[in-house]
C-alpha cells in the first residue's frame, strides 16, 4: 500500500523559501500544504508563485506547527529565530529541515539537539554542497587515492557588497539576527573543509577583523584546525570589501594536489604533464536558485520515509557548529581551543 504524502510546512519567506518550496513539490511522497511568514502579503505572494493555492497560510509561526496537517518542517527564517522554531517544531514531533546555522552559540544548539534526538524525529541541516556535482566529483577523486592522504587542506568563502546585493543585509549584518561571518555564511567552508579532511577536529585557532564596518560583527575571520589524522586545514571567511563570491577548495596530499577544478596526480604519470582541467559546475555564486536543494531534500524524505538518518542530521551538523562556535571564541581569547567543547 502507498504511504500517504507527508505534509510539509514552510516558516520564513526568505529568499531560500523558495527554492525549498520547488523541491518539495518535485518530490513525489510530500505535499506543501502551509506557508507561514511575519507579512500576509509576502506569504501570499509565494504561494501564487508557486502556485500553492491550497497552502494554508499563517502570520504566526506557532500556529504551522501546530497544524495537525504538517510533518514535515523547513525553517527558512532569519537565524536568530532557527533555535526557538527547530525547539518547538520538534517538540511537536514534526521533522525539521533546518537553515544554516542552526544556532547562534553553542548552548541554542545543544537545546536544539537536545529536542530532536528527545523526540525521535528526523532532522536536515541545510549544507547543501554535500550534494554539488563538484564535491561528489572530488569525493570520487578521495577514495581513487588519486590525491594519497590529504596533509592540507582549505577551503574559502568570500562574498562582499552584500550591501549592493543581499535583501537580507538590514538583519544579517547584525549581531542579534546575523550572528557572525562563520554563521552567516563561513559555515559551509567549514563544512567543505570536514568533508574532504574526512577526521575529527581536535584544536582551532582563528584571527578575525572588522576593516570595513559594513557589518557589525567581525566581517573577515581565518580559521586553523588540526584533525585528528594530523591533516591541517584552513578557512578563510571574508565578507566585506569589493570581493567577488568564491568558495575555493585546495587539497593538498602527497599524491596529488586540487585546486577547484584542476588537479595534478602522480597517480596519472607520466601522461599528465601539468594541471588537467575537469568541466564541471562550482560553487561560484549566492544564488540560491544554482544551490543543490532537490537532492538534499529528497534525501530528507527518504530518511523519514526509510526511518533512517538524514546525510546531514543534527548529529553530524554539530561538528561543523562546534567548529565555528570554537573559531569564534578563539579570536575573542586569543587563544587555541580544544575541541570536543
Amino acid at each position: 500500500m502507498t504511504s500517504p504524502a507527508l505534509g510539509v510546512g514552510v516558516i520564513g519567506m526568505s529568499w531560500v523559501a523558495g527554492e525549498h518550496v520547488k523541491a518539495y513539490k518535485a518530490n513525489p511522497h510530500c505535499d506543501v500544504v502551509a506557508l507561514a511568514g511575519s507579512s500576509a502579503t509576502r506569504v501570499s505572494e509565494v504561494a501564487t508563485t508557486h502556485d500553492l493555492v491550497l497552502a494554508r497560510q499563517f502570520t504566526d509561526w506557532h500556529d504551522l506547527i501546530r497544524d495537525p496537517g504538517v510533518q514535515v518542517v523547513s525553517i527558512c527564517s532569519t537565524n536568530e529565530m532557527h533555535v526557538p522554531q527547530a525547539i518547538a517544531a520538534a517538540e511537536a514531533g514534526k521533522h525539521v529541515l533546518i537553515e544554516k546555522p542552526v544556532a547562534l552559540d553553542h548552548e541554542g544548539f545543544r537545546r536544539v539537539q537536545d529536542a530532536i534526538v528527545r523526540n525521535g524525529v528526523k532532522s536536515q541541516v541545510g549544507f547543501e554542497l554535500h550534494w554539488s556535482p563538484f564535491f561528489q566529483s572530488v569525493h570520487r577523486m578521495i577514495d581513487a587515492d588519486l590525491f594519497g592522504r590529504i596533509h592540507y587542506a582549505e577551503c574559502d568563502y568570500f562574498s562582499g557588497n552584500q550591501e549592493q546585493w543581499y535583501g537580507g543585509y538590514q538583519w544579517v549584518r547584525t549581531r542579534e539576527r546575523g550572528g557572525s561571518a562563520l554563521a552567516a555564511a563561513g559555515c559551509h567552508a567549514i563544512d567543505a573543509l570536514r568533508q574532504f579532511v574526512r577526521s575529527e577536529a581536535i584544536e582551532v585557532f582563528a584571527y578575525s577583523g572588522n576593516f570595513t564596518n559594513v557589518m557589525d560583527w567581525d566581517a573577515t575571520i581565518v580559521t586553523i584546525i588540526r584533525f585528528a589524522n594530523g591533516t591541517i586545514g584552513k578557512v578563510g571567511c571574508v565578507m566585506e570589501g569589493n570581493v567577488k563570491y568564491t568558495f575555493n577548495v585546495r587539497l593538498h596530499g602527497a599524491k596529488g594536489t586540487l585546486v577547484n577544478d584542476r588537479f595534478r596526480s602522480v597517480v596519472l604519470d607520466p601522461g599528465l604533464e601539468g594541471w588537467a582541467h575537469f568541466p564541471t559546475v562550482l560553487p561560484d555564486t549566492p544564488e540560491v536558485t544554482h544551490h543543490p536543494f532537490p537532492a538534499e531534500i529528497d534525501d530528507l524524505i527518504d530518511a523519514i520515509r526509510q526511518d533512517r538518518p538524514a546525510l546531514v542530521d543534527i548529529i553530524d551538523a554539530a561538528k561543523t557548529h562546534e567548529i565555528m562556535f570554537a573559531a569564534e571564541r578563539s579570536a575573542r581569547e586569543g587563544r587555541p581551543i580544544a575541541l570536543p567543547l
